[in-house]
């Protein structure tokens, strides 16, 4: 099958966590024997910023990292109905300018043979509803978002004919543990600062836990305002910016923990959906703790597969558990490696897209398998 992901970008993932789960599908899906074509914006914001703060290295380290995805750019000349005509299925991430999202829909209308999907894997739903509201999902064949809360919004509003739920994953065949590499720090945060969404709660649950601790450790990530590197600098931590995602799994492994801290949206109003780096670190085997969220949906096993610090205090006792005790570092990564590999791969996730299409009434798909989805 020919298959078309419109992508906010597939080459870059500065400040932009959601190409690691799209990049992780297309490639499952290459590896399956589909073709798969990325389509992203020539001066997308997060391309720009990857190329302003890393040069052209950066575009060479993708190809040399991801040799088996196909990026093509676009600007305001690019034929857009002519490149979908070719295609069985076309995915069209929320990121998409609102004008494409609709151009797309009639290309789709007017005689398109392709199933096409909307892909929503951002809070905007939620806080900035408007925007969503005024997208044009008239012609689109489903809708997938990632958590069921964020299904029940996009049914409530009436957005999209169909509605299915479809959680990130890890990339196992990127993210995993790296043998060999003894850890020689205790602490690892990757994350991105970004519009205040989580300053408050990385101050509680990372800087201030490492300060009180005296753990050493490294923060990755991007859009650090100068309070926040000093706050970093002050806990005695090392800041190192952004990293490439496939250097993420020999990152974790030089450290003895991790921590997940959701953004405020996620926690207060889109419950059951984690961020894709709680996905990654667990497939990699790095024992992990987390600020508060709520697992609605059961993905993980918590106090098994991770530890849950309800507030700064916790988080303090589980950092410490973890870094003096190796048996419950041990039996952490285990387990979280062992739900991953059952339930939360990139394998899983094109299984599920499979059934789908299948109940969008894709003509290429013979299986029908039913999947979480309901008409608007």
């Amino acid at each position: 099958m020919h298959f078309q992901f419109y992508t906010h970008s597939a080459v870059s993932d500065w400040n932009h966590g959601n190409a690691h789960f799209q990049r992780g599908i297309m490639r499952e899906l290459v590896g399956r024997g589909h073709h798969v074509i990325a389509l992203e914006p020539a001066e997308g914001w997060s391309r720009s910023n990857l190329l302003a703060e890393q040069g052209r290295f950066a575009i060479e380290r993708f190809r040399k990292d991801f040799p088996e995805l196909m990026p093509v750019t676009y600007d305001a000349s690019f034929d857009h109905e002519a490149w979908v005509a070719d295609a069985d299925v076309v995915i069209v991430h929320e990121w998409t300018e609102p004008d494409l999202v609709a151009r797309i829909g009639r290309a789709r209308a007017n005689g398109g043979d392709f199933t096409l999907l909307f892909h929503d894997t951002h809070h905007r739903a939620v806080s900035a509803t408007q925007a969503i509201s005024a997208l044009d999902l008239e012609h689109y064949d489903g809708v997938l978002v990632f958590g069921e809360a964020l299904r029940d919004g996009y049914l409530r509003a009436g957005w999209g004919k169909r509605v299915f739920t479809w959680h990130e994953a890890a990339d196992n065949r990127l993210v995993k543990p790296s043998s060999g590499i003894p850890p020689g720090s205790d602490l690892i945060w990757i994350g991105n600062w970004g519009d205040d969404e989580r300053s408050a709660e990385i101050t509680e649950f990372l800087i201030e836990p490492a300060r009180e601790l005296g753990l050493s450790g490294t923060v990755h990530g991007v859009r650090y305002p100068p309070e926040a590197l000093a706050a970093v600098a002050d806990a005695g931590l090392r800041y190192e910016g952004w990293i490439a995602n496939a250097d993420v799994p020999k990152a974790f492994a030089r450290h003895r923990v991790t921590m997940h801290i959701p953004r405020r949206p996620y926690r207060e109003n889109l419950p059951g959906i984690p961020t894709i780096r709680m996905f990654e670190a667990l497939a990699c085997g790095i024992p992990l703790v987390s600020a508060p969220w709520s697992d609605a949906e059961g993905l993980f096993r918590a106090g098994r597969d991770f530890l849950f610090a309800r507030d700064g205090a916790e988080m303090r006792q589980h950092l410490r558990d973890i870094v003096n005790d190796p048996e419950l570092a041990r039996s952490l990564a285990a387990s979280g490696i062992e739900t991953i590999l059952a339930r939360h791969t990139c394998r899983h996730r094109a299984d599920e897209l499979f059934d789908v299409l299948a109940r969008c009434g894709n003509r290429h798909v013979a299986k029908e398998i039913p999947a979480k989805e309901a008409a608007a």
